[in-house]
């Protein structure tokens, strides 16, 4: 596996991960639809989010192994949320679209990798 791929993919849970975290936070969600969040879509957004950062820690692990891994994993984790915040920023819709594609596609890569 190489250690492109292994990037790739992390990249894209987190961004993922940390976008879905942020949008279970009323205030955000408001900015990007319009409305506040009922119970039900926060708590699952919060189960997705924490998922998606979960998984996320795979590919690092493949990829440099289990210590190194474990901190280029936090890495990740910071890219991830710093995009997040830019992206909420400047373009709140086009970021949650983009944070689906790039959940769905790190998702698929993950599978493919395993």
């Amino acid at each position: 596996m190489s250690l492109g791929l292994c990037c790739i993919g992390a990249l894209l849970l987190s961004y993922a991960g940390m976008a879905g975290l942020c949008l279970a936070i009323d205030r955000h969600h408001a900015q990007v639809w319009g409305r506040d969040a009922t119970a039900a879509a926060r708590w699952g957004l919060r189960v997705v989010g924490g998922a998606l950062l979960a998984a996320a820690v795979l590919p690092c692990v493949w990829g440099w192994g289990g210590s190194v891994g474990s901190v280029v994993w936090l890495g990740f984790l910071s890219v991830g949320a710093l995009l997040v915040v830019g992206g909420l920023s400047y373009a709140p819709r086009v970021s949650a679209r983009a944070a689906v594609a790039a959940g769905l596609t790190g998702s698929t890569l993950l599978l493919l990798l395993v």
